[in-house]
């Protein structure tokens, strides 16, 4: 595909999603894309450190909770304003990032070890807020007042009807896909992959590997924190388990796995797809097996085992191949179509 096909495929799948409201009646389906769009914002944020810069991250989790913690509190027990507390969500993330690459970039942890330590991060921040009673609430989580004026709704980030939300997480896809091409096409982003693809040959060439993982996880950080931002005004509540707990971090890094990591669609190709099945199969589980509860995560697991299996590169991976193949065939027949003119 061209670029100039690429241009006008962008435009068409952008302007998809703002005419989405305006014909889509039904609620599920508006939620079903609002949370796709949510769950890609995740996963780009995952992409950024892990399919970019090539640092697997187990436990980002951390990011979306401190963001979504940051946000709630500020509201919740000082009475600021949600769009005031953005900015200090954002930065908690970029912080909590900031320093966890610094422990473990600084002292050459990559790999296995900086999984680990990104899982531990996530565990201690987990404990952490359910034992601070007195800012947290503890276990028992945190709301939000629930707004019941329209003409407050962008006042407080809160609205009656799903079309505000699904305007939010557009909004935010639009930034995650900006951010992600941005990085392909910049000086940056050329010195992350080639950190990814050979550390000691990137410093080699002159490149400052840990200045620039610092960057990525900053990034990484503040884009995850958007995420729990957007979580906690449309749910309006926040618990321990699930600011810091496995769910959120598995998530984030499985949606760029399926879709194709280091791509700038990836993510949002593989949340289409992994929240997709995941109501497909809840929908099976429910009318099939009814007395089986959690044959839904099992069937749901399977498709994930098998993708992963054979689909080492996701979705966009398998597209390239498919349309390399069906390239290769007609250029095939134009020749034989030729000899036999001939």
């Amino acid at each position: 595909m061209n670029r100039q096909a690429r241009r006008i495929t962008v435009f068409v799948l952008l302007l998809a999603a703002i005419l989405f409201p305006f014909f889509n009646t039904s609620s599920f389906w508006l939620d079903f894309v609002t949370m796709t769009l949510f769950i890609a914002v995740l996963g780009q944020g995952w992409n950024i450190l892990g399919g970019y810069g090539g640092q697997f991250s187990f436990g980002h989790a951390v990011f979306f909770g401190v963001g979504a913690y940051i946000q709630v509190i500020l509201q919740a027990k000082f009475g600021i304003s949600a769009w005031l507390a953005i900015p200090f969500a954002t930065a908690g993330g970029i912080g909590v990032g900031l320093f966890i690459g610094y422990l473990s970039f600084r002292y050459g942890l990559r790999g296995p070890y900086f999984a680990l330590i990104t899982l531990a991060f996530a565990e201690a921040f987990r404990v952490l807020a359910t034992s601070l009673d007195v800012i947290t609430d503890g276990g028992q989580g945190m709301y939000l007042a629930l707004n019941q004026d329209p003409a407050r709704s962008m006042e407080l980030l809160q609205f009656l009807s799903g079309e505000g939300y699904y305007v939010i997480a557009v909004l935010l896809t639009i930034v995650s896909l900006l951010i992600a091409w941005r990085l392909e096409h910049s000086r940056f982003g050329a010195q992350l992959m080639a950190v990814r693809e050979n550390e000691a040959a990137a410093q080699a060439l002159g490149v400052n590997a840990f200045r620039t993982k610092m960057w990525a996880i900053g990034i990484s950080g503040s884009l995850t924190a958007l995420g729990g931002v957007f979580y906690v005004q449309k749910f309006l509540f926040i618990n321990p388990n699930i600011a810091f707990g496995p769910a959120k971090s598995i998530e984030a890094l499985i949606v760029p796995i399926i879709g194709g990591m280091g791509t700038i669609f990836g993510p949002l190709l593989g949340a289409t797809f992994l929240h997709g099945i995941s109501e497909i199969t809840k929908e099976l589980s429910a009318s099939l097996f009814a007395d089986r509860p959690g044959l839904d995560l099992m069937i749901y697991g399977l498709i994930l085992i098998l993708m992963l299996s054979f689909l080492p590169t996701g979705l966009i991976g398998l597209g390239k191949r498919l349309l390399r193949h069906f390239r290769q065939r007609s250029k095939k027949t134009l020749v034989q179509d030729y000899a036999r003119g001939r």
